[in-house]
């Protein structure tokens, strides 16, 4: 599984096989190689990627260390890429060595995107669940129109059962979306064009599977 650090930039309409399809761009990578993990060492096979500078000052003591070791500057954003064994069919990554987008993807390739949705604060069961309501404003229910309704029985089991759906804070949480298709790639701006959405705010950062 190849892999890279992006950033989601924001979204646009591209005219595919006679339609217009909403397409995402990202700007993906450069990315450095900062640590490489081994089944005898560490007990799992990964390659840890930094992505986009950072000023010394920002950075603590530990992590300073930790990328003057790859030889490189202080990183902003760290992801590891699990089994991780070769890279682009024949080159194999070193500590330091640098990720480019062309060495993951290709225009018309698949990718898997993983990033954190947006967050909404806190809401209702018809925003958070798609709830239609209890009812309209007649018969003198003026206030029901969005209420959840019973949640749960009376005398037995005398409880609400765990994983209720009820208002509550929503987004903000890992999503993974799977298949979007690769349709333009701009390498002197490391930016990527995939069809399809990608969860987050624009500036979030996203991890970008092959």
């Amino acid at each position: 599984m190849l892999g890279i650090i992006g950033v989601k930039l924001g979204m646009v309409h591209r005219h595919l096989e006679d339609a217009s399809i909403g397409c995402t761009v990202i700007q993906a990578g450069p990315c450095f190689v900062t640590q490489i993990k081994t089944e005898e060492k560490d007990g799992y096979s990964a390659i840890q990627l930094a992505y986009e500078d950072k000023k010394d000052k920002n950075v603590n003591k530990s992590l300073r260390g930790h990328f003057a070791k790859a030889n490189i500057s202080s990183k902003r954003k760290l992801a590891e890429f699990r089994f991780l064994n070769g890279f682009s069919g024949e080159k194999t990554l070193s500590l330091g060595d640098k990720v480019s987008i062309l060495d993951v993807f290709k225009e018309g390739d698949y990718l898997d995107v993983r990033g954190t949705s947006k967050g909404k604060g806190f809401q209702g069961v018809v925003k958070r669940h798609g709830f239609k309501g209890v009812g309209s404003r007649t018969h003198g229910q003026h206030n029901r129109e969005r209420a959840p309704g019973s949640i749960g029985a009376s005398s037995f089991p005398s409880r609400v059962f765990k994983g209720m759906r009820m208002a509550g804070r929503s987004g903000g949480k890992k999503v993974f979306v799977g298949n979007l298709r690769v349709i333009d790639i701009i390498p002197e701006k490391d930016l990527i064009v995939v069809t399809g959405s990608v969860p987050g705010n624009k500036n979030s950062y996203v991890m970008l599977y092959r």
